[in-house]
């Protein structure tokens, strides 16, 4: 009896390996706090180059003055596609670049039309307000494009550059317990002093269609 009461008290005061003992139930916990940072740190990075990706497309497209040509479209989407690298936004993402303006019609046809529309990507994504031709031959683009509430349309012998970029978020660590969330940013922009708001295929280069 006695070896056994020494054995237990022995087995009661010996701390060896408590250590790890604990780092075995905490050590769990960190890695996920961990992992779940990086993937917050991740997700917010993914917004802000999907902001910046639509931005700059509508920015460049609208910069081009003396008329846009299909290869100024493929410029434009090459800058983009150098921005979404890091993300695989080739594979996963999608731009649609349509140029908006007014249809020329009077009366109660009098609206806009998406005088031409190109996309960029491989995700499968309908554009959202329009493809391109509507509202040519009447007002069904009147209120322009863009959310309900936040509409815009193009003034007067102009256009404007309306871009949607939509991207599947790719996480650092797949578990299969969620769907990736879908990243979505629109952005419009002016054209500067365009002359000729019609695109043009100098180069007969490939459309970059929205099919």
């Amino acid at each position: 009896m006695r070896r056994v009461a020494n054995l237990l008290r022995e087995l009661r005061d010996d701390n060896r390996g408590l250590a790890f003992i604990e780092f075995a139930f905490a050590g769990p916990i960190f890695v996920l706090l961990v992992i779940g940072g990086l993937e917050i740190a991740n997700l917010a990075m993914a917004h802000l180059r999907v902001s910046q990706i639509a931005m700059t497309v509508a920015d460049n497209a609208g910069r081009v003055t003396s008329g846009i040509d299909e290869a100024n479209v493929r410029e434009v989407f090459a800058g983009a596609d150098l921005i979404g690298e890091p993300l695989d936004f080739a594979a996963n993402g999608r731009i649609v670049l349509s140029s908006l303006e007014e249809n020329g019609k009077n009366g109660n046809r009098r609206g806009q039309v998406i005088g031409w529309q190109r996309c960029f990507g491989d995700l499968a994504v309908d554009p959202a307000y329009g493809e391109q031709g509507d509202g040519e031959n009447d007002n069904s683009l009147r209120a322009g494009m863009g959310k309900d509430g936040n509409r815009i349309t193009a003034g007067s012998n102009t256009a404007l550059m309306f871009v949607e970029v939509t991207y599947v978020y790719q996480p650092l660590i797949a578990t299969g317990f969620f769907d990736p969330p879908t990243i979505r940013y629109e952005s419009a922009f002016n054209v500067r002093g365009r002359q000729n708001n019609a695109i043009s295929n100098t180069q007969n280069l490939t459309v970059a269609a929205c099919d």
